[in-house]
Parts: structure tokens; sequence; C-alpha cells
């Protein structure tokens, strides 16, 4: 099995910030996502959305990194928002009941329109 290597990237759209996720999260991954959502706060948004379109896998270790970005927005009184995740990761963040802490959503523009609105 071919590992990706992990990297984020940090844009604004419409009032929020979009963390573009790439690769597997793992603990490899935890350095450049920690790095990525504090460039995301910088601009002090309403709103954090996560793209997980690109994500090829998530481990436990990457699962407790996303539980650590809830605890950080969590105490910001930021919202922490999710797109583009596989169905099977939205039934394992159903069965971890991360979806009882962020709210899932089928696509960017519905991210959005929920976020911010």
């Amino acid at each position: 099995m071919t590992t990706r290597p992990f990297s984020a990237t940090v844009r604004r759209q419409d009032g929020a910030v979009i963390i573009d996720l790439h690769g597997e999260i793992n603990g490899f991954a935890e350095t450049a996502l920690n790095q990525a959502y504090t460039q995301a706060e910088e601009s002090l948004p309403a709103a954090v959305i996560l793209n997980f379109a690109d994500v090829s896998y998530i481990n436990s270790t990457g699962i407790a990194l996303i539980v650590g970005l809830m605890a950080r927005a969590r105490k910001n009184h930021r919202r922490l928002a999710v797109y583009g995740l596989s169905e099977h990761y939205v039934e394992i963040f159903q069965i971890t009941r991360l979806v009882d802490f962020l709210n899932l959503y089928p696509d960017e523009t519905s991210a959005l329109a929920e976020t911010i609105a």
C-alpha cells in the first residue's frame, strides 16, 4: 500500500477559513495539521471548516488529532465543521460520536452556508 504524506493548505472563503487536508492523517500529520489550524485561527474566524475530500486514510491517532482541533475550537468559541468525508469515515465519525461535537456537510457550499449564517 502506497502512503500519501499529509499536507494542509489554508484559505479564506466567505467569512470562514477552510483547511484543505491532503493525504493520510496519522501521527506524522500532527505538526502540519496543528500549524494549519494555528494559521487558520490568526484571522479570528467564527468558523473553521476542514475539507477531507483529498484524505485517503485516517487512523486512530488521526482521529485523536481531530479531537484536539475540536477542543481548540471549543475553547475559543469557534465553530468547527467538516465536509468531504467518504462514507466510511462518516460512519467512523458517527461511531466515535465526533458528530456530536462538529457538523458534517456533503460539500463546501453547504458547509459555508450553514457556518457563516
